[in-house]
């Protein structure tokens, strides 16, 4: 039977069509970049202390009504407490001077029963100020996050049977126009329980669109395109929205204003509809073959080639011979001894990367004072990892280079721990090349499971392992909590989660210079290698020319 890739072979690897559909996704996909670490300025927690009413104190008083703390070695206001205001107003009122009559470490303190006052120095506000998110209620922080990455991990679970059921295309621009009116609404939450409720509905949509999108590349496009978009196209696309994010944050320093902002760039999506195809090996396993043959006439017409009488003419056979109405789900994932071990290995393997992107991203947050630059640094890094992962596609086998950015995301961490804390700048950089060899990994695995998998289970199968993945951001701003029993422990566990990952690559499936399988039976088919290299009777020729 002809393959898809041998079938639309005569539209050439890169025509009008293919520079359509491969920019055109790569749009679709900014959005991502904005929405995935919005809350890191939504969240953020402004300095802030005790409000002091308009009581009748002397000024003396009154700059002394709040306690000063050490925190790190510094001195400030205490966030969560105040000399009681009754004794303060008695001693003010008798004529008594803090300090000097009165020693206030023997006053006693009450809570912020009046509420609090934030500084505006960094954010006009945030959600923090906003529903005051501090003290006793400061667990709602981190549980904001944490409602989002439930909804990102309820997301991708979902969205890629709905993808496999119902087309890559419809989740596209339905995830967007989800994503787009949740950060809308979210604008106007009148308490924090209606905040995390739009939140998670706006994770539902956050890695959705991701998946379909990045599916949906893969699939139309071929050869090297289908590289290059697989692991830097895609990739860079959340890049720039993740770069962007700081830039609208920085203009917009009030919450509600920022979150308005970033939900109209959605408008711009609604004609790409008409230009963005279906997947036409999607229609193809559904047996749609007309819809199929349109869709490739069509892009012949751009390229201005000429499509044969009959594309798909096997397909077209087997269709009026045994037509499919056969519908897969995430079971069918682990049926089979070897598909089930597959899956199992993938899902550790992005686990390990997804929990060490979102701790490092997080916790590199904090390396200047001034948010919005730590933001673009973060984002800055993951350009270079995303051309690292194309080239790495394009020379390497997926095993060599799953490997080796495992390895070069967990030593660094290990090392954290030997260097001396007064040389910050060293412990910086090893934190950075984790970062970079994580995103790299990250970029890999959206391609090789795209290339392990069958067009009939692509979909699930990555919305499956993207949402065991998605469990590792839901733990990973607790992991990073664990510094407090000890300093290192959080690098420990993530550099042994990378480790572990790279020993159990070498059991996956090679599938360097070879076609995207089109059903279960050529993925079980697939012979497996068990070292991370090309085997020596293939002549690297055939391999190129099997990729071209």
């Amino acid at each position: 039977m002809t393959s898809y890739d041998e079938a639309v072979a005569f539209l050439g690897p890169w025509g009008r069509f293919q520079q359509v559909v491969f920019f055109l996704l790569c749009a679709c996909i900014v959005p991502n970049g904005f929405g995935a670490f919005t809350l890191v300025f939504l969240t953020d927690v402004p300095a802030h202390h005790c409000l002091v009413p308009d009581v009748n104190i002397t000024e003396e008083w009154r700059e002394a009504v709040v306690p000063v703390e050490v925190v790190n070695g510094k001195p400030e206001l205490s966030r969560c407490s105040r000399y009681k205001l009754g004794a303060i107003r008695n001693l003010s009122a008798r004529g008594f001077t803090p300090g000097r009559n009165i020693n206030l470490t023997d006053l006693e303190q009450e809570a912020c029963v009046d509420g609090w006052r934030y500084s505006t120095d960094v954010y006009q506000s945030t959600v923090v100020s906003e529903f005051d998110l501090v003290c006793r209620d400061q667990w709602k922080q981190p549980f904001t996050s944490t409602v989002f990455f439930v909804g990102v991990l309820v997301g991708a679970f979902f969205s890629g049977q709905l993808s496999d059921r119902f087309g890559r295309k419809p989740v596209v621009f339905g995830s967007i126009a989800l994503q787009s009116v949740s950060t809308f609404a979210e604008a106007f939450s009148a308490s924090w329980t209606m905040f995390i409720v739009i939140v998670f509905i706006n994770g539902l949509g956050q890695i959705s669109n991701f998946v379909a999108a990045l599916v949906l590349g893969a699939e139309v496009l071929t050869g090297n395109v289908r590289v290059l978009y697989s692991s830097m196209g895609s990739c860079l696309g959340f890049a720039a929205g993740y770069m962007m994010l700081p830039l609208f944050a920085y203009f917009l320093r009030d919450w509600r204003s920022l979150m308005l902002a970033l939900s109209l760039p959605g408008l711009a999506y609604i004609p790409l509809w008409w230009l963005v195809p279906e997947s036409p090996r999607w229609l193809l396993s559904k047996g749609r073959v007309e819809e199929a043959e349109a869709i490739v006439r069509k892009a012949a017409k751009w390229n201005k080639v000429r499509a044969p009488e009959v594309i798909f003419e096997e397909y077209s056979v087997l269709e009026t011979k045994t037509p499919s109405k056969e519908h897969h789900t995430v079971f069918d994932l682990l049926r089979n001894g070897s598909i089930r071990t597959t899956t199992l290995i993938i899902c550790l393997v992005s686990f390990s990367m997804t929990t060490a992107y979102i701790g490092l991203s997080f916790n590199t947050a904090q390396l200047y004072d001034d948010p919005y630059i730590s933001c673009f640094i973060s984002a800055l890094v993951e350009i270079p990892a995303y051309v690292s992962s194309w080239l790495a596609l394009r020379h390497l086998s997926r095993q060599l280079a799953f490997i080796g950015t495992l390895l070069l995301g967990g030593l660094p961490l290990f090392c954290v721990q030997l260097v001396p804390r007064h040389l910050s700048n060293v412990c910086l950089a090893l934190e950075m090349v984790g970062k970079y060899a994580v995103t790299t990994g990250s970029s890999l695995t959206f391609a090789y499971s795209a290339e392990i998998y069958p067009t009939v289970l692509r979909n699930t199968a990555t919305g499956t392992w993207s949402t065991v993945s998605r469990l590792g951001s839901c733990i990973a701003p607790f992991l990073l909590k664990l510094r407090i029993y000890l300093e290192c422990l959080p690098h420990i566990i993530l550099g042994s989660l990378a480790v572990a990952s790279a020993f159990a690559v070498l059991f996956l499936p090679e599938t360097f210079g070879q076609p995207l399988p089109e059903t279960i039976q050529q993925m079980r088919k697939r012979e497996r290698l068990r070292c991370p290299c090309i085997k020596k009777e293939t002549p690297v020729s055939v391999l190129v020319d099997n990729v071209l």
